[in-house]
C-alpha cells in the first residue's frame, strides 16, 4: 500500500499495488502542469482510491488528456486518459518511500533549455510502445 496527498490534505488517495518505476515527461504542457518536468507512475484504475475526490479539479488539455490537482492548494497530482485502464499519479505527492527507480524520459525534445538530461536513462522524442 502506498499513500499520499496534496499539499493541504484535502485530497489524499492510496495505491493498493506495488507502484511501477516512474517516467518523466517533458512535454511542454507537463512542463506547465507541474512547473518543470512531470515525474508519474501508471497504476491501475482499481488499486486507486482517493478521498476528498470532490476537491480535485480536472482540466482537459487536449482532446483526450485531462489533469487533476487539488482545488484548494493547486497540487498537480493526476495525468489521466479515460479510454486507457490507468491513471498516471505525480511522484511528488506520495508520502514516504515509493521504492521506485527512475524508468526514462519522454519527449525529450520539448525539455526546457535550462537543464540537461544526464542521468543515462532511455530518451525518446515521442512515448515508447508499451508492452
Amino acid at each position: 500500500m502506498h499513500s499520499g496527498s496534496c499539499l493541504c490534505g484535502a485530497v489524499t488517495f492510496a495505491v493498493a499495488d506495488t507502484l511501477p518505476n516512474p517516467n518523466f515527461c517533458h512535454c511542454r504542457m507537463c512542463r506547465k502542469h507541474s512547473g518543470h518536468y512531470f515525474a508519474s507512475t501508471d497504476v491501475p484504475r482499481s488499486a486507486l482510491t482517493i478521498v476528498g475526490e470532490e476537491n480535485v479539479a480536472w482540466f482537459q488539455s487536449s482532446e483526450k488528456i485531462r489533469r487533476g490537482f487539488c482545488s484548494t492548494c493547486g497540487s498537480s497530482l493526476f495525468w489521466d486518459r479515460a479510454d486507457r485502464d490507468w491513471i498516471a499519479i505525480a511522484m511528488g505527492a506520495f508520502d514516504g518511500p515509493t521504492r521506485t527507480k527512475a524508468n526514462l524520459h519522454i519527449y525529450v525534445g520539448d525539455k526546457g533549455d535550462y537543464y540537461e538530461i544526464a542521468d543515462g536513462l532511455l530518451q525518446y522524442d515521442t512515448v515508447p510502445p508499451r508492452n
